[in-house]
């Protein structure tokens, strides 16, 4: 995951449900279709969150990895 190359770097380190959702979706809106979102939390609840609201949204999920305490989150804009 770690090579895959972002066009927008989000951290919402400190933020817990549903900050971490709401600010994908608000991040997600300015972007344009075929870019790609890293998200940067350390709210493990994203684990789970971000590729369900992935699911409901059809943008797709690319994967994660963990850093120490931090987890990136990889979307790409679909619609």
């Amino acid at each position: 995951m770690r090579e895959i190359k972002a066009d927008v770097v989000h951290d919402v380190t400190g933020t817990f449900c549903p900050v971490p959702v709401a600010e994908t979706s608000r991040v997600i809106k300015g972007m344009s279709q075929g870019q790609v979102l890293e998200l940067i939390a350390d709210d493990p609840g994203v684990i789970e969150d971000i590729p369900s609201w992935c699911k409901s949204t059809g943008n797709e999920f690319l994967g994660m990895y963990q850093e120490d305490e931090q987890f990136h989150l990889f979307v790409r804009k679909v619609k």
